[in-house]
């Protein structure tokens, strides 16, 4: 399967700071590539280069087989970019959004009002259609947003936090949207600060960290890198934590992590449900009282505190970075300098 996005050695610094410090990708054509990493790590910066929107000091990058900086109006041709926050026109109606967009891309009067009813009714939006977009709930205009990214119909997309403000209804909902696409043969890379985000979503996950690849695989890959299963238990009296923990290591594999605002002790183990036996009796034995305990598989939050020693956070460009403000849809006007739909 032929690569649809590639990059080589990308290097991008704002001063003093480097924010990418020699990326490399390959994602196959018809895949999801999830990029995670906590705040700062470089996230999307490399959305920024691989869309035109931003040039790398060194390396290089292609999109649908047209290099990046060489041919950046053939690449814009070929993507859809959703970005961090809806880029519609809150005083036209949904339909007037896309509409207007397909219009820009000069998909004809008759073939862009198509279009647009036909995103509506694949976002669901059809109710809300001819209402401003300025009344919809954030998760309706994150979906008119992804819906104006598609208005082209491209075979590449980007997706730079596209659930990031939204409740776990609406985050639900735009997760099914995505599945959809991916189902359809799209090819999607996609940045996202929540780690169930991508679990759920990306063939494969590459972690960032300081501008690095520090790893990468399928999330089941990564979880392995972690190791096997956790002893999770909650104490009774927070004043036991540290005596539970100096009771319970000697059965497991690694140190214990304690959450002391919890009352929460995490061990890696082996063994599993006979561990979990042994530490049952050792607690009782020593007077400790439990009030819940159980056994877990590593998750992906497990293997960010692994590999960077911190929790995913949103990522942001270095405090000196250039603000880049995505021109708005409507004022494309007739040319191809932009990625399809919303920046």
């Amino acid at each position: 399967m032929a690569d649809a996005i590639t990059a080589t050695g990308l290097v991008k610094r704002y001063k003093t700071v480097t924010a990418l410090d020699g990326v490399d990708l390959a994602v196959p054509t018809g895949s999801v590539l999830g990029l995670l990493g906590p705040n700062g790590a470089g996230k999307t910066t490399i959305v920024r280069i691989l869309t035109t929107l931003l040039q790398p000091d060194e390396g290089s990058a292609t999109v649908a087989g047209v290099d990046v900086l060489a041919k950046p109006r053939d690449v814009r041709r070929r993507i859809g970019l959703s970005g961090q926050y809806a880029a519609v026109d809150e005083y036209l109606t949904g339909f007037e959004n896309l509409d207007m967009i397909g219009r820009l891309y000069h998909l004809g009067v008759k073939r862009s009002r198509e279009r647009a009813r036909e995103l509506l009714a694949s976002f669901r939006l059809e109710d809300a259609a001819d209402r401003p977009s300025k009344t919809y709930s954030g998760g309706m205009r994150r979906r008119l947003d992804l819906a104006g990214a598609l208005v082209a119909d491209p075979p590449i997309i980007f997706l730079d936090e596209p659930t990031t403000g939204l409740d776990p209804r609406g985050r639900t909902e735009m997760w099914e949207v995505i599945q959809n696409l991916v189902a359809g043969g799209t090819t999607l890379l996609l940045t996202t600060q929540y780690l169930e985000e991508a679990d759920l979503l990306a063939d494969d996950i590459v972690v960032i960290d300081h501008g690095k690849i520090i790893a990468q695989g399928t999330a089941d890959q990564l979880k392995m890198q972690v190791g096997g299963e956790r002893l999770e238990l909650t104490v009774r009296d927070p004043a036991t934590l540290h005596a539970a923990r100096d009771l319970l290591e000697p059965l497991g594999v690694g140190k214990a992590g304690l959450d002391e605002g919890r009352r929460t002790l995490l061990m890696p183990i082996t063994g599993g449900a006979q561990v979990l036996t042994e530490a049952l009796r050792v607690l009782d034995d020593a007077g400790i009282g439990i009030d819940d305990v159980g056994l877990r598989r590593p998750t992906l939050d497990d293997v960010f505190l692994s590999l960077t020693g911190h929790a995913s956070e949103e990522d942001t460009p270095p405090p000196d970075a250039p603000v880049t403000t995505p021109p708005h849809p409507g004022r494309h006007a007739a040319t191809d300098e932009s990625p399809t739909g919303g920046a």
